[in-house]
Parts: structure tokens; C-alpha cells; sequence
């Protein structure tokens, strides 16, 4: 007798139209019942595009009819929405208090170091206006999906990546939208995009304040926040902009990262504080969370970034944070269950 562990095994074998994940991890298995060697599948179609029900049930058949003990295969689809079969596991949303911080970098590079370790990750791109995480992994495909949702692009190493350039008909398309506008859009990110099940959703947040970041931190269920900012002077006040607003909207600080912290010349072995002299600690005791990495000023990181390969990045930073990000997330989730 077949078992349901041997039918989702299979089924976790087989990519959903339209994205390179499998309908166990876009979460669309919704039933397996066994009786008799007969095997009943009940799949959602949220978000699949046209003619994927025809090919899934085709797959499904094929690959759950060469189980041993199974006679028949049925197979019904359901109409479920897209945010009613999202699981995600950790929210995590990079802020800063103004903006070319690069909060757009450090969201890239977080994904990228907890996609390494496996992990199932995904990237909101909330800065409707100024998106940039599409260029810097290079991605050009377009959404595909149906009434019922939207699927997201996948980069080269598996990380779902949503953005309002993706929807443009050019990337170069300027989005002249009013606050309420833009936090529809970000709303519908949220809810109307199949992420499936993820261990960790990044979201890249607009600069400041105002509505695009109030409506993340209501509207979803975020983790934890990593705050962005780089040496000047002015940094303080922006970083306490930043707190003050995590804390107003009872939102735990998981770090701060400090960008363009220095450049490292090889030729004498020497690093110079471009920006000023490194604030890392100071921040870490305004924001009251541990200070995550010091990121350096590199043009081989500025250079990948600019060809769409950010994913091939490869320095002590990325190390740090492969280590740094699961270590602050899992603080957090056992000091919630203490309290």
C-alpha cells in the first residue's frame, strides 16, 4: 500500500509551470488521500497560468502511477487564493532612516547568504519607486499567473524575487504613484503573490517613514527588522529615526549593518574610512540589537552588482552574515517564547 510520505515525495519531484519550484514548496498539495490503491490529490490552482492544469494533472499521473500499490490516480483543483497558501516563516524587512544607504544591497546579500545555506527565500521589493533588486540579479523574465495570484520570478539560485520592474514594460519606466497607490501595490505583493512556503521573506523598504514602510509593518507579519545606514555624521539621527519607529510599531530590531564602512587598498595593505571613522558600536547601542557586518566600499561587489550576479559575491561580509542572520532571528524567536 502506497503511503502519503511516497505521493508527496513524487510530487515534490514535479515544477509548477511558470516557476522552478515544485507544487509541494508553492504549497498547492492541498490533499492525498489513499484507499484501495486508489489515490485521490486535491491541488490549488491559484496562480497557475493557462493550460498548467492540463500538464500537472498529466505529470501528477505519470510520475504517482509508477508507485508501487497504487491502481488509480484522481486529481481535482481547487480555487484557493494565493495569500491563503503562503507559509512564511520569517519576515524580515531592511530599513534606514534615508535613503542610498543601500538597504537595496543588503537585502540582496541577505537573501543570498541565507539562500546558501539552503534556506527557501524570497525578496519583496517595496521600494516602488526606486526598485533595483531585479538588476542586480540580473533577472528580465516576467511574472506569469492568473486571477487567482502571481508567481515570482526565480533568480539563478532559486530565490523568489517580486518587484514592480518586472511588471514594467521597461525597466527604465518611472512609477509616478501617490502614497495610497503605492501601498495597494505593496499590499498586493504581500497577498496576492505565490510564495509558497518559505524559511525567509527579505523585504527591501523604501527610505524614511512614511507610508510605503508604515504599510509593511502593519500589513505583515514581520520577524524582524535589520536597520541600514553608512558612517557620516548624520547617520545618528537617521538610525534613531529608524528605532524610534520600529519601536512605535512594537517591531524587534534584529541588527544593524553598516554599509560603505571602509576601503580596503590592497597595494598597501591599508583600510581608509572614506565616510568617517566606523560607528558600528555606537549604533548598535542606539538601536539596542547587535551590530550584523561592517560592509566595505568594493568595486567588485559594485561591479557584480552592476552585471546581475550578485549571487556569485564571495567576501568575509557574506560569511559573517551566513553566520550572523540565523543566529539573530533564532534570539528573537526564544526570547518571544520566554516572554
Amino acid at each position: 500500500m502506497p503511503t502519503q510520505e511516497e505521493i508527496l515525495g513524487t510530487l515534490d519531484d514535479i515544477i509548477v509551470p511558470g516557476s522552478t519550484r515544485s507544487l509541494v514548496k508553492m504549497n498547492l498539495v492541498r490533499d492525498v488521500s489513499i484507499v484501495d490503491g486508489k489515490v485521490d490529490i486535491t491541488i490549488a490552482s491559484a496562480a497557475l497560468m493557462a493550460g498548467a492544469q492540463e500538464s500537472l494533472t498529466d505529470s501528477v499521473k505519470e510520475a504517482t502511477g509508477d508507485i508501487t500499490g497504487v491502481s488509480e490516480v484522481y486529481i481535482n483543483f481547487v480555487d484557493i487564493q494565493a495569500k491563503d497558501l503562503n507559509e512564511v516563516g520569517n519576515v524580515i524587512a531592511i530599513m534606514s532612516g534615508k535613503g542610498g544607504v543601500g538597504k537595496s544591497l543588503i537585502a540582496s546579500l541577505a537573501a543570498v547568504v541565507l539562500r546558501r545555506q539552503s534556506y527557501d527565500v524570497g525578496i519583496l521589493d517595496a521600494d516602488i519607486t526606486g526598485p533595483s533588486i531585479p538588476r542586480m540579479f540580473g533577472i528580465k523574465a516576467r511574472p506569469v499567473g492568473s486571477e487567482s495570484g502571481i508567481m515570482p520570478v526565480l533568480s539563478e539560485s532559486g530565490i523568489e524575487v517580486m518587484s514592480i520592474n518586472l511588471l514594467l514594460p521597461n525597466e527604465d519606466d518611472a512609477v509616478i504613484w501617490r502614497g495610497p497607490i503605492i501601498a495597494g501595490a505593496i499590499t498586493q505583493f504581500w497577498e496576492e503573490v505565490l510564495w509558497g512556503k518559505l524559511d525567509y521573506l527579505i523585504v527591501d523598504l523604501p527610505p524614511g517613514t512614511a507610508d510605503a514602510p508604515l504599510t509593511v509593518l502593519q500589513t505583515l507579519p514581520v520577524t524582524g527588522i535589520i536597520i541600514v545606514y553608512t558612517p557620516q555624521d548624520l547617520t545618528a539621527m537617521v538610525v534613531k529615526k529608524a528605532v524610534s519607529m520600529a519601536r512605535k510599531m512594537d517591531k524587534p530590531i534584529l541588527g544593524v549593518i553598516e554599509n560603505m564602512s571602509y576601503l580596503y587598498v590592497r597595494e598597501i595593505d591599508k583600510k581608509m574610512e572614506i565616510f568617517g571613522r566606523s560607528r558600528g558600536e555606537e549604533m548598535a547601542r542606539a538601536a539596542g540589537a547587535p551590530l550584523l557586518g561592517q560592509l566595505p566600499i568594493d568595486p567588485e561587489l559594485a561591479r557584480l552588482c552592476d552585471e546581475g550576479n550578485i549571487e556569485h559575491y564571495d567576501a568575509e561580509i557574506v560569511t559573517n552574515l551566513e553566520q550572523a542572520l540565523p543566529q539573530a532571528v533564532k534570539k528573537l524567536s526564544e526570547a518571544a517564547e520566554n516572554d
